[in-house]
């Protein structure tokens, strides 16, 4: 990756879960699994972060690890009239601010933090799933759709700590529209 762009990043949550809260759980609910907002989280090359419940899943080898911009989640709360939403109940592993993620889609990124580095690809966008209108609020499953975050796949072993930090990025990115839905493609759901 060629450093072109260095963006200030503030890193608010790493969120490691061994286990799945929401899949296959309609009749019983979410499930009340142990969840850790850490300080800092361990990354591992073609594996994701050490003790989430991705981790060494070959399913999720090239989506092992969610990075989601706080703006987006602020923007859904104001569109929808409620107060400020719990960013670790959308279940995204990596909470910045001042991240302006859709473009990243397609490219190699870095999250340098405390000295330490950790080497991402943006591969696909995550798109939030139903839960989000039971565990955040009515309506925030669709409103979250375009601004879920990046799934992405590690690509160097490293260290991400809580606080500040500086994503770098091949592309140019706009911070100031962090919080914006990006355009998808027609959808089924409602």
């Amino acid at each position: 990756m060629t450093e072109t762009y260095r963006y200030g990043v503030e890193v608010l949550h790493l969120l490691v879960s061994p286990v799945h809260a929401y899949f296959g759980r309609a009749r019983e609910g979410a499930a009340d699994v142990p969840t850790t907002d850490a300080g800092r989280v361990e990354f591992v090359a073609g594996k994701g972060i050490i003790g989430d419940r991705f981790f060494g899943k070959a399913a999720h080898m090239d989506a092992a690890v969610t990075v989601f911009a706080i703006e987006s989640l602020e923007a859904i709360a104001a569109e929808l009239g409620t107060a400020q939403l719990d960013p670790l109940l959308t279940r995204r592993n990596v909470v910045l601010r001042g991240a302006h993620l859709a473009p990243l889609l397609g490219h190699d990124f870095a999250l340098e933090s405390q000295g330490d580095l950790v080497r991402l690809t943006a591969g696909r966008p995550a798109h939030p799933c139903v839960w989000m209108d039971e565990m955040l609020t009515p309506g925030a499953h669709k409103a979250m759709r375009g601004r879920g975050g990046v799934r992405c796949r590690v690509i160097s072993d490293g260290v991400l700590h809580r606080g500040q930090a500086v994503l770098v990025s091949p592309v140019p990115l706009e911070p100031e529209r962090a919080g914006e839905a990006t355009l998808l493609r027609a959808s089924r759901l409602p």
